[in-house]
């Protein structure tokens, strides 16, 4: 076993990478940061001063650090979506192996580039999938291996985007126009689900997928009577609309601060008086009904699988509650469960004595990250796959994400096509 840590550069010093990179802060052990690239001065000198990083390995962008020799052992890229793959192939090429954030791609052209280019040139490239890497998932998929409930008739996943969530990320934040940011609202959000039910489904592939959607609730129709353009502004509801950037990160200025108060962060100690004024100009202080918003608020995807079981998944934003639900149907048994409570039941089929079902409650509750402890165990992952030591089932290489990726841009196809049903092409 090699015992050496593994080095690695944070290329696109956001929130995610970072989170990522802790692990070199816990277990020095198993990863040290060694560099650097972010366009970011104030970012990337922080981050460079937080790993003892020096300046002749602090770059402005991947092209900068792929000029260079190699000196390391692979790149946590957690750039923004649509330069995932322009980021990462240049680095691929110099040499490195590759954590990258989801998704990896932002259409199906330059997914099949990214995975044709990481075979040709033997990197390792593993996709940040976390959810598989949370115990609740884990566990359901040990269920599944073992074959307690038989063979998967039917999946159905949900995930609940709660209105805070919703409003923050998708509404008002980086996720709300596809023209910017280049990803739908189900590749955004969703493709974590898309990929956790063909993981789930382990070797069966999906052969057909259809899906319809629409943005219903955050429309200016729908904008309260006598609503200001902005929350702190102009708006004489901004004490009480459901939506109001006052009520939402000023009364709760913790809650979203990674992206509400990012242009404040040069900033050691921040005022709610920097934060009002703040949000008077930024985008998360736009009413809620009239900003630039173009992605579907709820959206339905189903999957025909080539043995002839079927899926669904729904995601529905602005929901009381953010969750994820799950019920897996087999021919011996069911599944169902919440992410967000931790716990799911297995219920078996027990014709005996009277047409009965046998149920047990697991209770996989984690509170270590907003992943159900997933996050620094996918880490070490990755390390191990860098390293040809023994993975877990959850391993999330390129080629085992393509699946997921491909259900969710053919979803969105089908979408624009008023539901019609795409073949996938694996």
């Amino acid at each position: 076993m090699n015992k050496k840590p593994l080095e690695a550069i944070i290329v696109g010093g956001g929130h995610r990478s970072l989170t990522y990179a802790g692990l070199a802060e816990l277990e020095p052990d198993m990863l040290r940061i060694t560099g650097v690239a972010d366009p970011d001065e104030f970012r990337r000198k922080s981050i460079a001063k937080r790993f003892n990083i020096p300046e002749n390995r602090c770059f402005s962008s991947a092209e900068e650090l792929a000029a260079v020799p190699k000196f390391a052992d692979a790149v946590i890229n957690g750039t923004m979506d649509h330069i995932h793959v322009s980021t990462a192939i240049p680095l691929l090429k110099a040499g490195y192996d590759m954590l990258l954030e989801k998704p990896f791609a932002v259409n199906e052209e330059e997914a099949r580039l990214l995975v044709k280019t990481a075979n040709e040139y033997g990197r390792k490239i593993m996709v940040c999938f976390v959810l598989r890497y949370a115990p609740f998932y884990q566990r359901i998929k040990d269920v599944i291996i073992s074959d307690k409930i038989g063979e998967i008739l039917n999946i159905q996943t949900n995930e609940y985007v709660s209105y805070h969530h919703m409003s923050t990320s998708h509404v008002r934040g980086k996720w709300n126009n596809s023209d910017r940011c280049h990803s739908s609202m189900l590749l955004a959000k969703c493709c974590h689900d898309l990929d956790i039910m063909m993981w789930l489904m382990g070797e069966t592939k999906p052969s057909y997928i259809s899906s319809f959607g629409y943005d219903t609730q955050f429309v200016k129709e729908n904008a309260p009577e006598n609503s200001g353009n902005r929350c702190l502004v102009d708006c004489p509801l901004v004490d009480t609309c459901l939506y109001s950037a006052k009520r939402l990160y000023i009364d709760h200025p913790d809650r979203w601060k990674v992206y509400v108060w990012d242009k404040l962060e040069h900033l050691e100690n921040p005022t709610i008086e920097d934060k009002i004024n703040l949000l008077k100009t930024s985008p998360y202080g736009v009413c809620a009904y009239k900003s630039d918003n173009n992605v579907v608020d709820h959206q339905t995807v189903s999957v025909f699988f080539e043995n002839g079981a079927t899926g669904t998944h729904n995601m529905v934003g602005g929901a009381s509650k953010g969750t994820r639900t799950i019920t897996i149907t087999g021919t011996k048994g069911m599944i169902w469960g919440d992410f967000e409570e931790g716990k799911f039941t297995v219920s078996l089929i027990n014709p005996a004595p009277g047409c009965e079902h046998d149920d047990t409650e697991y209770d996989m509750h984690i509170n270590d990250d907003s992943h159900g402890g997933g996050d620094l165990a996918l880490v070490k992952d990755f390390i191990a796959y860098c390293k040809d030591e023994s993975t877990t089932p959850s391993c999330t290489s390129i080629n085992d994400s393509l699946a997921g990726h491909l259900a969710v841009f053919l979803a969105d196809k089908s979408m624009a096509e008023n539901g019609i049903p795409q073949k996938v092409i694996l």
